[in-house]
């Protein structure tokens, strides 16, 4: 099992219209056949010092292996996903587990 992790700091100025539209691209990428298990949500309401809240969006998906993993990578769906959003990105940071 792999677990891909993903946070998203969008940049400041991006509108309500465009994270929705960021949001709705996320959720297209549980359509990958590969991807078993599917996660989108943005910070949760906890202040604790140990809780980073200061990303905009959270992505984590569940792949059977790396292999699984590598289809995810290259396919049409998660490519299209950045082609058009891309742009918005602040900071991306990914954390895979196996």
């Amino acid at each position: 099992m792999i677990a891909h992790h993903v946070l998203f700091w969008l940049k400041a100025d991006t509108t309500e219209a465009q994270k929705a539209a960021f949001r709705n691209g996320l959720q297209s990428l549980e359509k990958i056949e590969v991807v078993q298990q599917f996660h989108v949500g943005t910070p949760a309401p906890i202040e604790r010092a140990v809780v980073d809240t200061t990303y905009s969006f959270s992505l984590i998906l569940f792949f059977e292996n790396l292999q699984a993993h590598d289809v995810y990578q290259v396919h049409d769906i998660h490519k299209a996903f950045l082609d058009e959003f891309r742009e918005l990105f602040e900071k991306v940071i990914i954390y895979d587990a196996n």
